[in-house]
């Protein structure tokens, strides 16, 4: 067996980068579990997509395509014949310097939305406004700042373990300087991909963190009929109308043109590690995509239902967060933004499951009933004080 191999893709620091890239068998051997892999960088050409780096890695059940360019999201993917993603408006990825987030009076990000993932913050996240005298966009810089830093890691030994790890800055002159260092790992033929992020604070004051991951899932997960399943202690609805569907939280319905989107907050059940497991699956359950991740690192958790018509984005979010996604200064005042002291690290780990057949389905939401069965839940019928602006004008 060969040792860890690291292949440099990026580095700004000492003017490394390849526009193409490939390792494989043919270079690393075989890994256990997969006589199929491989790990590729192209670079795209054309359009708003021109200079978008995409780094592709399979697993040989998994395929992920990641955007260094773009924080490290994922663009989509796919699970043996399982598509992993959602149909966007925006149709390709779009490259940042493209992106205006102060377009639309702070809405700019949506401009470049068309991710299976991205990453909300790091300075702020949750809807545009004015905070303490400045302008916040939407969602925060994160998601359209590009990786300095793009390295693959390959273990041979078993089980095989392919690694990407991408280093992205969000720093600014008078301003909260963050480093987020992130790192997707998949061991070889697993049905599981690993997400571990690394945030560190730069600078030499106190700087608070805002942190949520924007998981898009469309078809053929999403359909009318599907269903979420997330262990909760308590739901509440985001907003009044939000309140209008709390009775069907749970269940999506079909494409509809110009249906408003909705959000729930949830309080998450974790298990005796630590970890809690949330689950979309189609209405036969014959499909799921399966989000796990350790509640006190990310102790706050939103279902997104956007269920408007297929060109206008039929898509539902997963997202474990530190925060909830209101705005800034209402979540600094429900002390739910970490604080970290100059040269801190916050620790961040999730990761996703697939299924394609009704007995592993079955097994993985089998697992959140469980979770689900050690506490008897809170279904709040209107927003509450302290989850939302909403909630306060109750």
């Amino acid at each position: 067996m060969l040792p860890d191999r690291d292949f440099v893709i990026t580095c700004c620091d000492s003017g490394v980068h390849h526009d193409a890239f490939h390792v494989g068998p043919k270079e690393c051997g075989p890994l256990a579990g997969a006589g199929h892999w491989g790990v590729t960088a192209t670079t795209l050409r054309g359009g708003e997509s021109d200079g978008v780096q995409v780094v592709t890695v399979n697993n040989g059940a998994i395929e992920l395509s990641l955007l260094p360019t773009r924080g490290m999201g994922v663009w989509k993917g796919r699970y043996r014949d399982l598509p992993l993603g959602w149909q966007s408006p925006v149709r390709r990825p779009v490259h940042p310097s493209l992106v205006n987030l102060h377009d639309r009076n702070g809405l700019g990000w949506l401009n470049g939305f068309n991710e299976l993932m991205c990453r909300c913050g790091l300075a702020f996240n949750g809807p545009p406004g004015q905070d303490e005298g400045t302008a916040i966009t939407l969602h925060g810089r994160i998601a359209n700042l590009p990786a300095h830093r793009v390295v693959v890691r390959i273990d041979s030994e078993r089980p095989g373990t392919i690694e990407v790890q991408g280093v992205v800055d969000e720093a600014s002159m008078f301003g909260p300087a963050l480093r987020i260092t992130s790192t997707v790992r998949m061991q070889a033929g697993c049905s599981r991909v690993d997400f571990i992020d690394e945030v560190t604070n730069l600078g030499g004051s106190e700087t608070p963190l805002s942190l949520l991951y924007h998981i898009n899932i469309g078809q053929p997960f999403l359909e009318e009929g599907s269903e979420n399943v997330v262990p909760h202690r308590e739901i509440v609805p985001r907003d009044p109308h939000s309140a209008k569907g709390v009775a069907n939280h749970a269940v999506y319905g079909p494409p509809t043109t110009g249906l408003p989107e909705e959000a729930f907050f949830y309080r998450p059940v974790a298990d005796e590690h630590g970890w809690s497991t949330a689950v979309l699956k189609n209405k036969a359950a014959t499909a799921a995509f399966g989000v796990h991740f350790k509640t006190e690192q990310l102790p706050c958790f939103t279902v997104w239902k956007n269920t408007q018509s297929l060109a206008e984005g039929y898509v539902t979010g997963l997202e474990p967060g530190v925060n909830l996604p209101n705005f800034r200064a209402y979540e600094r005042q429900q002390d739910r933004l970490p604080k970290l002291a100059p040269g801190a690290t916050y620790r961040s780990e999730f990761a996703w499951e697939f299924a394609d057949n009704s007995s592993d389905v079955t097994t993985m939401v089998d697992r959140v009933k469980a979770l689900q069965a050690t506490v008897t839940p809170i279904v709040h019928a209107a927003p509450q004080p302290g989850w939302s602006p909403s909630g306060d004008l109750q």
